[in-house]
Protein backbone atom coordinates (compact mmCIF):
# COMPACT_ATOMS: atom_id res chain seq x y z
CA UNK A 1 0.00 0.00 0.00
CA UNK A 2 1.42 3.40 -0.86
CA UNK A 3 -1.43 5.83 -1.42
CA UNK A 4 -1.81 8.79 0.86
CA UNK A 5 -5.61 8.79 0.68
CA UNK A 6 -5.54 12.60 0.42
CA UNK A 7 -6.23 12.91 -3.28
CA UNK A 8 -8.82 10.23 -4.07
CA UNK A 9 -12.42 10.28 -5.26
CA UNK A 10 -14.71 7.27 -5.60
CA UNK A 11 -16.62 7.66 -8.83
CA UNK A 12 -18.19 5.72 -11.68
CA UNK A 13 -16.21 4.90 -14.80
CA UNK A 14 -18.38 7.30 -16.81
CA UNK A 15 -16.73 10.22 -15.01
CA UNK A 16 -13.19 9.14 -15.86
CA UNK A 17 -11.71 11.45 -18.49
CA UNK A 18 -7.92 11.14 -18.45
CA UNK A 19 -5.70 13.91 -19.74
CA UNK A 20 -2.27 12.92 -21.08
CA UNK A 21 0.66 15.19 -20.18
CA UNK A 22 3.64 13.12 -21.35
CA UNK A 23 4.10 9.86 -23.24
CA UNK A 24 7.52 8.78 -24.50
CA UNK A 25 9.91 5.93 -24.99
CA UNK A 26 12.95 6.44 -22.76
CA UNK A 27 16.44 4.95 -22.64
CA UNK A 28 18.50 5.72 -19.54
CA UNK A 29 22.02 4.66 -18.48
CA UNK A 30 22.77 3.16 -15.04
CA UNK A 31 22.50 5.60 -12.17
CA UNK A 32 20.14 7.24 -9.70
CA UNK A 33 17.81 10.05 -10.71
CA UNK A 34 17.01 12.97 -8.37
CA UNK A 35 14.30 12.35 -5.80
CA UNK A 36 10.98 14.05 -6.51
CA UNK A 37 7.25 14.25 -6.07
CA UNK A 38 4.86 14.77 -8.99
CA UNK A 39 1.56 16.61 -9.21
CA UNK A 40 0.02 14.14 -11.64
CA UNK A 41 0.25 10.33 -11.98
CA UNK A 42 2.81 8.27 -13.84
CA UNK A 43 2.92 4.82 -15.41
CA UNK A 44 6.52 3.67 -15.84
CA UNK A 45 6.84 0.43 -17.81
CA UNK A 46 10.23 -1.29 -18.05
CA UNK A 47 10.58 -2.60 -21.60
CA UNK A 48 14.15 -3.85 -21.21
CA UNK A 49 16.63 -4.02 -18.35
CA UNK A 50 15.93 -3.43 -14.67
CA UNK A 51 15.18 -0.44 -12.48
CA UNK A 52 14.35 0.32 -8.85
CA UNK A 53 12.39 2.94 -6.95
CA UNK A 54 13.47 4.13 -3.50
CA UNK A 55 10.84 5.53 -1.14
CA UNK A 56 11.22 8.04 1.66
CA UNK A 57 10.69 5.36 4.33
CA UNK A 58 13.70 3.40 3.05
CA UNK A 59 11.73 0.83 1.05
CA UNK A 60 13.17 -0.17 -2.33
CA UNK A 61 11.00 -1.71 -5.06
CA UNK A 62 12.80 -3.56 -7.85
CA UNK A 63 11.19 -3.28 -11.28
CA UNK A 64 12.21 -6.05 -13.71
CA UNK A 65 11.49 -6.00 -17.43
CA UNK A 66 7.82 -6.54 -18.18
CA UNK A 67 6.57 -4.83 -15.02
CA UNK A 68 4.84 -1.48 -14.64
CA UNK A 69 5.22 0.98 -11.79
CA UNK A 70 2.23 3.13 -10.80
CA UNK A 71 3.40 6.39 -9.22
CA UNK A 72 0.66 8.49 -7.60
CA UNK A 73 0.54 12.22 -7.06
CA UNK A 74 2.39 13.56 -4.04
CA UNK A 75 4.48 10.50 -3.13
CA UNK A 76 8.23 11.09 -2.79
CA UNK A 77 10.30 8.62 -4.82
CA UNK A 78 13.75 8.28 -6.36
CA UNK A 79 14.20 6.11 -9.46
CA UNK A 80 17.37 4.21 -10.28
CA UNK A 81 18.50 2.34 -13.40
CA UNK A 82 20.20 -0.90 -12.37
CA UNK A 83 20.99 -2.56 -15.70
CA UNK A 84 23.90 -1.88 -18.02
CA UNK A 85 24.34 -0.42 -20.61
CA UNK A 86 20.83 1.01 -20.08
CA UNK A 87 17.21 0.33 -19.33
CA UNK A 88 14.36 1.11 -21.70
CA UNK A 89 11.02 2.47 -20.56
CA UNK A 90 7.62 3.72 -21.56
CA UNK A 91 6.75 6.74 -19.43
CA UNK A 92 3.20 8.14 -19.34
CA UNK A 93 2.06 11.07 -17.16
CA UNK A 94 -1.69 11.70 -16.83
CA UNK A 95 -4.51 12.81 -14.58
CA UNK A 96 -7.86 11.04 -14.19
CA UNK A 97 -10.25 13.93 -14.85
CA UNK A 98 -8.42 16.12 -17.39
CA UNK A 99 -8.43 18.91 -14.82
CA UNK A 100 -4.74 19.80 -14.61
CA UNK A 101 -2.99 22.61 -16.46
CA UNK A 102 0.33 21.07 -17.57
CA UNK A 103 2.15 23.24 -20.10
CA UNK A 104 5.58 21.57 -20.00
CA UNK A 105 7.49 18.76 -18.29
CA UNK A 106 8.53 20.90 -15.33
CA UNK A 107 4.87 21.57 -14.47
CA UNK A 108 4.54 17.91 -13.49
CA UNK A 109 7.29 17.98 -10.84
CA UNK A 110 6.82 19.56 -7.40
CA UNK A 111 9.15 22.43 -6.59
CA UNK A 112 9.58 21.75 -2.87
CA UNK A 113 10.50 25.38 -2.26
CA UNK A 114 7.12 26.47 -3.61
CA UNK A 115 4.56 23.65 -3.26
CA UNK A 116 1.17 24.30 -4.87
CA UNK A 117 -1.06 22.24 -2.58
CA UNK A 118 -4.18 22.69 -4.68
CA UNK A 119 -2.48 21.40 -7.83
CA UNK A 120 -2.12 17.73 -6.89
CA UNK A 121 -4.16 15.43 -9.10
CA UNK A 122 -7.14 13.50 -7.74
CA UNK A 123 -7.07 9.73 -8.17
CA UNK A 124 -10.30 8.17 -9.42
CA UNK A 125 -11.31 5.07 -7.45
CA UNK A 126 -13.77 2.68 -9.10
CA UNK A 127 -16.43 0.97 -7.02
CA UNK A 128 -15.60 -2.69 -6.53
CA UNK A 129 -11.87 -2.15 -7.10
CA UNK A 130 -8.94 -1.15 -4.97
CA UNK A 131 -7.33 2.19 -5.92
CA UNK A 132 -4.66 1.71 -8.56
CA UNK A 133 -2.27 3.27 -6.04
CA UNK A 134 -2.91 0.40 -3.61
CA UNK A 135 0.07 -1.39 -5.15
CA UNK A 136 3.35 -0.34 -6.73
CA UNK A 137 3.88 -3.02 -9.35
CA UNK A 138 1.64 -4.40 -12.08
CA UNK A 139 2.24 -7.08 -14.67
CA UNK A 140 0.47 -5.56 -17.69
CA UNK A 141 -0.93 -7.90 -20.32
CA UNK A 142 0.53 -7.86 -23.85
CA UNK A 143 -2.61 -5.99 -24.96
CA UNK A 144 -2.01 -3.34 -22.28
CA UNK A 145 1.60 -2.88 -23.46
CA UNK A 146 0.42 -2.57 -27.05
CA UNK A 147 -2.04 0.15 -26.03
CA UNK A 148 0.72 2.04 -24.21
CA UNK A 149 2.89 1.91 -27.31
CA UNK A 150 0.00 3.16 -29.44
CA UNK A 151 -0.56 6.00 -26.98
CA UNK A 152 3.09 7.05 -27.22
CA UNK A 153 2.81 6.95 -31.01
CA UNK A 154 -0.34 9.12 -31.03
CA UNK A 155 1.01 11.59 -28.46
CA UNK A 156 4.34 11.92 -30.28
CA UNK A 157 3.08 12.15 -33.85
CA UNK A 158 -0.05 14.18 -33.00
CA UNK A 159 -2.16 13.38 -36.07
CA UNK A 160 -5.62 14.98 -36.33
CA UNK A 161 -7.83 13.79 -33.47
CA UNK A 162 -4.89 12.48 -31.44
CA UNK A 163 -6.21 13.86 -28.13
CA UNK A 164 -9.45 11.89 -28.23
CA UNK A 165 -7.57 8.76 -29.35
CA UNK A 166 -5.11 9.19 -26.45
CA UNK A 167 -7.98 9.53 -23.99
CA UNK A 168 -9.60 6.35 -25.30
CA UNK A 169 -6.33 4.43 -25.16
CA UNK A 170 -5.66 5.63 -21.60
CA UNK A 171 -9.10 4.52 -20.45
CA UNK A 172 -8.43 1.05 -21.85
CA UNK A 173 -5.01 0.92 -20.16
CA UNK A 174 -6.46 1.91 -16.79
CA UNK A 175 -9.30 -0.57 -17.19
CA UNK A 176 -6.88 -3.41 -17.94
CA UNK A 177 -4.77 -2.49 -14.90
CA UNK A 178 -7.87 -2.57 -12.71
CA UNK A 179 -8.82 -5.93 -14.18
CA UNK A 180 -5.30 -7.18 -13.43
CA UNK A 181 -5.97 -6.62 -9.72
CA UNK A 182 -8.50 -9.43 -9.84
CA UNK A 183 -7.32 -11.62 -12.68
CA UNK A 184 -3.51 -11.66 -12.65
CA UNK A 185 -2.68 -14.74 -10.67
CA UNK A 186 -0.30 -17.32 -12.18
CA UNK A 187 -1.89 -19.98 -10.01
CA UNK A 188 -5.21 -19.44 -11.78
CA UNK A 189 -3.83 -19.71 -15.30
CA UNK A 190 -5.02 -22.62 -17.44
CA UNK A 191 -3.15 -25.88 -16.95
CA UNK A 192 -0.91 -25.09 -19.92
CA UNK A 193 -0.42 -21.48 -18.77
CA UNK A 194 3.23 -21.64 -17.76
CA UNK A 195 4.24 -23.36 -21.00
CA UNK A 196 2.23 -20.78 -22.93
CA UNK A 197 4.00 -17.91 -21.13
CA UNK A 198 7.37 -19.45 -21.95
CA UNK A 199 6.38 -19.71 -25.61
CA UNK A 200 5.16 -16.10 -25.64
CA UNK A 201 8.54 -15.03 -24.22
CA UNK A 202 10.27 -16.94 -27.03
CA UNK A 203 8.06 -15.17 -29.58
CA UNK A 204 8.96 -11.81 -28.07
CA UNK A 205 12.69 -12.55 -28.18
CA UNK A 206 12.58 -13.66 -31.85
CA UNK A 207 9.50 -12.16 -33.56
CA UNK A 208 10.92 -12.71 -37.06
CA UNK A 209 10.83 -16.51 -36.68
CA UNK A 210 7.96 -18.60 -38.04
CA UNK A 211 5.12 -18.69 -35.51
CA UNK A 212 2.20 -20.23 -37.37
CA UNK A 213 -0.77 -21.61 -35.45
CA UNK A 214 0.05 -25.23 -36.42
CA UNK A 215 3.63 -24.76 -35.22
CA UNK A 216 2.51 -23.24 -31.92
CA UNK A 217 0.01 -26.05 -31.37
CA UNK A 218 2.69 -28.64 -32.11
CA UNK A 219 5.17 -27.05 -29.68
CA UNK A 220 2.54 -27.05 -26.96
CA UNK A 221 1.25 -30.54 -27.82
CA UNK A 222 -2.25 -29.10 -28.09
CA UNK A 223 -5.13 -29.17 -30.54
CA UNK A 224 -4.89 -26.03 -32.70
CA UNK A 225 -8.36 -24.69 -31.85
CA UNK A 226 -7.79 -25.26 -28.13
CA UNK A 227 -4.35 -23.65 -28.34
CA UNK A 228 -5.85 -20.52 -29.89
CA UNK A 229 -8.52 -20.36 -27.17
CA UNK A 230 -5.97 -20.69 -24.34
CA UNK A 231 -3.55 -18.26 -26.02
CA UNK A 232 -6.28 -15.62 -26.35
CA UNK A 233 -7.26 -16.06 -22.70
CA UNK A 234 -3.70 -15.44 -21.52
CA UNK A 235 -2.50 -12.85 -24.06
CA UNK A 236 -5.79 -11.03 -24.62
CA UNK A 237 -5.55 -11.58 -28.38
CA UNK A 238 -5.15 -14.47 -30.87
CA UNK A 239 -1.64 -15.68 -31.80
CA UNK A 240 -1.70 -13.98 -35.20
CA UNK A 241 -2.46 -10.57 -33.70
CA UNK A 242 0.12 -11.12 -30.97
CA UNK A 243 2.98 -11.87 -33.35
CA UNK A 244 1.96 -8.97 -35.59
CA UNK A 245 2.06 -6.69 -32.54
CA UNK A 246 5.56 -7.95 -31.67
CA UNK A 247 6.84 -7.58 -35.24
CA UNK A 248 5.52 -4.05 -35.63
CA UNK A 249 6.97 -3.15 -32.22
CA UNK A 250 10.35 -4.45 -33.39
CA UNK A 251 10.02 -2.56 -36.68
CA UNK A 252 9.30 0.69 -34.85
CA UNK A 253 12.29 0.14 -32.58
CA UNK A 254 14.62 -0.54 -35.51
CA UNK A 255 13.35 2.52 -37.37
CA UNK A 256 13.96 4.72 -34.31
CA UNK A 257 17.27 3.27 -33.15
CA UNK A 258 19.15 1.98 -36.22
CA UNK A 259 20.17 3.07 -39.71
CA UNK A 260 19.04 -0.17 -41.37
CA UNK A 261 17.31 0.26 -44.71
CA UNK A 262 13.52 -0.10 -44.79
CA UNK A 263 13.95 -3.49 -46.48
CA UNK A 264 16.39 -4.62 -43.77
CA UNK A 265 14.02 -3.41 -41.03
CA UNK A 266 11.15 -5.37 -42.56
CA UNK A 267 13.22 -8.50 -42.93
CA UNK A 268 14.59 -8.24 -39.37
CA UNK A 269 11.07 -7.80 -38.00
CA UNK A 270 9.69 -10.81 -39.88
CA UNK A 271 8.41 -9.25 -43.13
CA UNK A 272 10.75 -10.23 -45.99
CA UNK A 273 8.42 -8.70 -48.61
CA UNK A 274 9.17 -4.96 -48.45
CA UNK A 275 5.96 -4.03 -50.28
CA UNK A 276 3.78 -5.99 -47.88
CA UNK A 277 5.72 -4.62 -44.91
CA UNK A 278 5.31 -1.02 -46.10
CA UNK A 279 1.57 -1.46 -46.73
CA UNK A 280 1.01 -3.12 -43.35
CA UNK A 281 3.08 -0.55 -41.47
CA UNK A 282 1.22 2.33 -43.07
CA UNK A 283 -2.14 0.72 -42.35
CA UNK A 284 -1.30 0.13 -38.67
CA UNK A 285 0.79 3.23 -37.90
CA UNK A 286 -0.86 5.82 -40.14
CA UNK A 287 2.32 6.61 -42.08
CA UNK A 288 4.95 4.73 -44.13
CA UNK A 289 8.11 3.44 -42.39
CA UNK A 290 10.39 6.15 -43.76
CA UNK A 291 8.09 8.94 -42.54
CA UNK A 292 7.87 7.29 -39.11
CA UNK A 293 11.67 7.22 -38.91
CA UNK A 294 11.99 10.87 -39.93
CA UNK A 295 9.35 12.15 -37.53
CA UNK A 296 10.52 10.05 -34.57
CA UNK A 297 14.07 11.34 -34.97
CA UNK A 298 12.94 14.96 -35.20
CA UNK A 299 10.97 14.56 -31.99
Amino acid sequence: MHNSGLFQKTTSFTEWSPGIHYARFQKLPPGTLPGRRIYDFELLYVRKGEAATHLQDGTTITIPAGRLLFIPAGVYHRNEVLSSPNAQFIGIHFDFFHEMMILNDTDMVVNEARVEEGKFGVEAVAEGFEPLSSRWLYAPSPLCVQLMEQLVHEFTMRPPGFSVICKGLMLQILGLLLRAQKSYDPVKLPQQGNRMLELMAAMESDPAASWSNPLLAERLSMNEDHMIKVFKKIAGMPPGEYIQMLRLREARRLLRETDLTIEEVGRSAGYPDIHYFSRLFRKCEGMPPRAYRNVSRIL
